[in-house]
């Protein structure tokens, strides 16, 4: 016959005790037992969130890899592919462009389509075939030949708002287009393929991700850790009375980590429910410039066991810290002494710190890595700094303001503050880290964005088109093949403008290489400026260049050796047209398309700087995230805080009012006075039932 053992119906015993005590042990323990539990499903929520978003990041990565066929290696084997991808644009939206053609029926096929399109027909994506059905054909649906034969696939799409199309050409009109012959479609991760222009740094984003989810975990954090000591004196001294009644350490622990486990567990279950309850609204949030299929934020076995196990484990291990105190005797809570005062080298990583900060200021180090290394690692230490000096910080005000007090409230509250500085500034600590960390991304997002982002709408920059002529791309066309008569007649061309080469220029040269009369610049306004005495001045070939994000001053264009006559006999460079509506921006860019299929699209400034500064746009969506997320979790720990301060220090208030301490220097003493309802009797009462009640709160 088998049965239990003694030691085993013993933990059975005290692990039912443990959970009698957290369901039923009052108000005082289902508070602590609901606010642990919302503590610890935030973290789990975010961390969830956090690694989701990373296996998301792949996913969608792996969908970018067939876009990158052009570099795909050559197998040898099988029929070959024309293949050609471009970036157009529509209303600031980048659309892929591939051209395709078959040189047999072997030739690979992209993913998402059954077959290679014949030329005349094309594949969309759905977010494109909603836009054609919508957009007048003059703006875009002109710029694509043939007609649609079907949409594109899921697996093809790296995001629900992807805008590609997939056009079928004859092999003569992509050998003039300068395809590249493939003989397989790419499947190599972008991260992982050397080469690849399209695609996401996944290593970046991952190492980005995990920043964040450092930034929003330390808070959340520090409100389990807030959380975990709601009420610690009693339940100290709870666990004090059952050593002096004869249990062991071992049992306190169980007891102790019992309630950490069932307050874990039940925040972790709701963790997981508010993760997938939120994934819809997490997919949209473009942290990569696009938006994911909500399918893309999966976990794995090993990213669900490693959280569903180790947060529970985690509050064990908490709550047998913070509960350390009781392991060492039974009467080692009711011996009090005033706690050792926290030493000067606290502030230590805080100098450190601003120091490392300071020095850098009008040093900053040459590459990015540099920069990174350099500021992040300033930031990491304040941000330890703060934890650490704070206690000290504290105690230092403390005596500060007790050494000039002039009423006995003040006294009072800074000699309790001094006296324990820890528990002082516990109650803000994570509010304090909340505003650094917010303060920080705000102030480093603002600057960031506003140097380096997008120019405005309104901008030239952004208003003007412009379509360069590389050689490479063929034969440069004449003056007569511009079609400046049909772009002058859309409404709202406000210009067209040749710039023709600039014969001054130095072989190599990319940037003054066009040249223009003053007598044009004059005429267009909006462009700049000659130099005094000019007559001729070299250009930008768009007309703007670099200056896109200062265009509120106008600029003053260097003069150009080359007469005024011979400024039409140079090869044209571009042709740029100023548009005063988002319509007639994109009716100029189909006519320019449409005339000049080869090279590089028509864009303006603005449109390319977009793409480079997509992510700032990332990192600005990132620490909106941090600044919303962390306040709220901050605020909830500050709250969580006084009320646990509240309830620790009715006992210590209690025996100042017995000692003969006035009300209103009790109330004086702390900003929460109605909370103290044990021991501040209503004003109606008679003395005799203030004091019965006083009494009774003495003895609690």
């Amino acid at each position: 016959m088998t049965g239990t053992t003694g030691p085993e119906r013993t933990r059975g015993g005290m692990i039912r005790f443990g959970l009698r005590l957290s369901l039923a042990g009052g108000r005082e323990a289902a508070t602590r037992l609901v606010i642990i539990a919302a503590a610890v499903a935030l973290g789990v929520g975010m961390l969830l969130a956090t690694v989701a978003g990373m296996n998301a990041v792949d996913a969608q990565n792996q969908r970018y890899a067939w876009l990158n066929t052009a570099v795909a290696p050559d197998t040898g084997a099988g029929d070959p592919l024309l293949w050609s991808l471009r970036e157009d644009y529509y209303h600031g939206d980048s659309i892929g462009r591939v051209e395709v053609a078959g040189l047999g029926p072997g030739a690979p096929v992209p993913p998402g389509i059954p077959r290679l399109p014949a030329p005349g027909e094309f594949y969309v994506s759905p977010a494109l075939a909603d836009l054609l059905r919508t957009a007048p054909p003059a703006e875009l649906g002109d710029r694509f030949p043939g007609h649609q034969v079907g949409v594109i696939g899921r697996d093809a799409l790296p995001s629900p708002d992807s805008l590609l199309i997939v056009i079928g050409r004859t092999p003569a009109d992509l050998e003039r287009l300068e395809a590249k012959r493939v003989t397989q479609i790419m499947t190599t991760d972008p991260s992982d393929c050397a080469g690849c222009v399209v695609g996401i740094d996944g290593d970046g984003m991952t190492l980005v991700l995990s920043v964040v989810a450092a930034a929003l975990l330390f808070p959340v954090l520090m409100f389990i850790g807030t959380a975990t000591r709601l009420a610690a004196t009693r339940r100290e001294q709870r666990f004090a009375a059952l050593r002096l009644i004869g249990a062991t350490p071992r049992q306190i622990s169980l007891i102790s980590a019992v309630e950490s486990t069932l307050a874990a567990a039940i925040g972790t279950v709701a963790g997981f429910a508010l993760f997938f309850a939120l994934r819809p609204g997490i997919a949209a949030i473009s942290f990569t410039s696009d938006p994911f299929y909500p399918a893309d934020l999966s976990l794995t076995v090993s990213d669900t066991l490693l959280v569903a196990l180790g947060i529970p484990a985690g509050a064990v291990a908490a709550a047998w810290l913070a509960l350390r105190r009781v392991q060492i005797s039974p009467l080692g809570v009711t011996r009090r002494v005033t706690p050792r005062p926290p030493r000067a080298w606290r502030l230590i990583p805080l100098a450190a710190g601003l120091a490392e900060l300071t020095y850098f200021i009008g040093r900053r180090p040459e590459t990015s890595n540099q920069q990174i290394v350099a500021y992040l690692s300033g930031f990491v230490l304040i941000l330890i700094g703060l934890v650490l000096a704070g206690p000290w910080l504290t105690m230092a005000g403390a005596r500060v303001l007790a050494g000039r007090a002039s009423r006995p409230a003040t006294l009072i509250a800074g000699r309790r503050l001094a006296d324990d500085p820890r528990a002082g500034f516990r109650s803000v600590s994570g509010l304090i880290v909340a505003l650094f960390v917010t303060s920080v991304a705000s102030g480093v997002i603002t600057t960031y964005v506003a140097n380096r982002g997008e120019p405005r709408t309104d901008s030239v920059a952004a208003t003007s088109l412009s379509k360069f002529f590389y050689p490479e791309d063929g034969p440069v066309p004449a003056a007569d093949q511009v079609p400046a008569a049909e772009l002058a007649a859309i409404p709202g061309v406000r210009s067209v403008t040749i710039v023709h080469e600039n014969p001054d220029r130095n072989p190599g040269e990319h940037g003054w290489q066009g040249v223009i009369t003053c007598a044009e610049l004059e005429r267009l306004a909006v462009f700049g400026t000659c130099a005094p005495g000019a007559q001729v001045v070299s250009v930008f070939p768009d007309l703007i260049g670099p200056r896109a994000f200062s265009l509120e001053s106008s600029i003053e264009w260097e003069a150009a050796p080359v007469a005024p006559a011979d400024v039409d006999k140079q090869p044209i460079v571009s042709v740029v047209v100023d548009t005063t509506s988002r319509s007639a921006f994109e009716r100029a860019r189909t006519v320019l398309i449409k005339a000049f299929p080869q090279g590089r699209f028509p864009a303006s400034v603005g449109e390319w700087e977009a793409n480079s500064a997509q992510l700032i746009m990332q990192f600005q969506q990132l620490a909106n995230v941090i600044m919303l997320c962390s306040l709220p979790i901050a605020g909830c720990s500050l709250a969580v805080s006084v009320a646990g301060g509240l309830s620790d220090r009715k006992r210590p208030f209690s025996m100042l009012r017995l000692t003969g301490v006035q009300l209103r220097t009790l109330r004086g003493s702390s900003p929460w006075r109605r909370s103290y309802r044990c021991w501040s009797p209503p004003p109606w009462r008679s003395a005799w039932a203030s004091w019965r009640r006083t009494c009774s709160c003495g003895r609690n």
